[in-house]
Parts: C-alpha cells; structure tokens; sequence
C-alpha cells in the first residue's frame, strides 16, 4: 500500500487490481495536476468507495540520503484528532508496572516479557504495534535488538519509546494521538492522519501538525531542503500529488 503512493510499477498493480469504483474514482483525478492539502483531502472524503472507514495517508519523499545513519528522520507527533486507530502498547519496565497497567498497556513486564520475545511466545507485530521501555531496562534490551530492530520496534529516546513518563505515553498510544515516524530505506515517511470519517478540518489540523514535526526533525548535518514531494491517499483510493 505505501509504495503505491510513490512510484509507478506499485501504481499501475494497485490500478489492475482493483474494480470499477476505483477506476471510476481514477477517472475524475486530473493528471499532472497538484492539489492542496485541502482539496487533496476533500476530493477523498467525497470519491471514498470502500465500505469500511479508510484512513488517510500521507507519503512524503524527503531530500535525505538514507544511506548516512546522521540523516536519518526519526521522530514523533500528537495528533490533535489521533489517528482513529488505537495501538497495542506492550510496556518493559522494573519500576513502572503498575502505572502502566492502569494506565490501560496491553502487556506489561520486565525481565520475563524481553525473554518472551527472544524466544518467539511474544511475537512483536502480532502480541504488540509499539513496545516501551524505561531507561533502566535499556541495556537488557540488548538481548532482542536482532528482533525488534527489523521492524523498527527498538525503543529509543529519539521516538520517546524510551520514557519514564509512562502513564502519560501510553494513554496517548492508546487514545491514537501519539504517533513515531521515521524514514525508510528509500528515504520515504509513511504516516496515517485519520479516518475518513473525520471531519475536514479535523484532518487538515493533523495533517499539518505532520508536518510541522517532520520539519522540526529535519538533521541538522543534512543541506537542501526536506521534504521533495507528498502525496496523500486513502487506503483503497487514488494517490494525489500535494503542492509544497
């Protein structure tokens, strides 16, 4: 679904594969043609042709060389309006377990939970979308790194997935406010801004709170300008190129 959004092999499939009310909708899209994030997100609400509420993507191509670890982007963001989705939140701790069971984490432990993922009974993806950890259980973690790095899982102060503020974190996980996002290895971000559902403006305000953060996350050791293009779509619909 990402690389449908960027590049045209995806497109084209993506095309094919889908029915009549995806072509019809493919039809009214102007070609060549860039949109503002408004009419982007309007011409969505208004031509959505699937029967579950969609969420909204944005696709950014940034400038950096994702090859160079310092210009990597690597940051998070609080939706005004969340992203309509709740995440797991699976919690490492040896000090907070209490606070982050009331606070409403989906598992939480210590020592016992980083032995469960090492040996495949918690299956990161699957038991869990984001894992947090406090600081004093990081050098434990060493022990999963090969597991949880792939999948870009790894707790790191950089997403604030290493945090003592655990009670507040994880509330905003769950409520679907707060959101990491990093790039690729194209040197691409992928973000969900909402559901179809909400409204306009609603979307806009998170939308552009993306982008804000993603400019507030641009490496200090990387030249020119950030973001390259940005296209926006919904999960079953049509990508639109969005003017910078």
């Amino acid at each position: 679904m990402w690389e449908s959004a960027l590049g045209g092999h995806h497109y084209h499939e993506k095309y094919m594969q889908h029915g009549k009310n995806y072509r019809n909708v493919m039809a009214k899209v102007e070609a060549g043609r860039e949109y503002t994030s408004e009419e982007a997100i309007a011409f969505l609400k208004e031509n959505k042709s699937a029967k579950f509420d969609e969420s909204l993507e944005v696709h950014i191509r940034l400038g950096i060389n994702a090859k160079k670890t310092d210009e990597m982007v690597r940051s998070t963001v609080v939706l005004p309006y969340g992203t309509g989705r709740a995440q797991r939140v699976a919690v490492v701790t040896s000090v907070k377990e209490k606070e982050a069971k009331e606070a409403g984490a989906d598992l939480v432990g210590g020592e016992e939970l980083i032995n469960g993922i090492k040996s495949g009974k918690v299956a990161p993806g699957t038991a869990f979308d984001i894992l947090l950890a406090t600081p004093e259980m990081m050098p434990k973690l060493a022990l999963v790194a090969k597991i949880l790095g792939p999948k870009g899982m790894m707790p790191s102060p950089k997403s604030e997935t290493v945090t003592p503020k655990i009670k507040e974190t994880v509330e905003m996980l769950k409520k679907g406010k707060k959101a990491s996002f990093k790039n690729d290895d194209t040197g691409n971000v992928h973000q969900i801004i909402g559901k179809l559902s909400f409204k306009n403006e609603d979307l806009l305000e998170n939308y552009r709170t993306f982008r804000d953060a993603l400019n507030k996350a641009k490496p200090e050791t990387m030249k020119g300008k950030l973001i390259k293009s940005i296209s926006i779509c919904s999960t079953m619909g049509p990508s639109l190129k969005v003017k910078l």
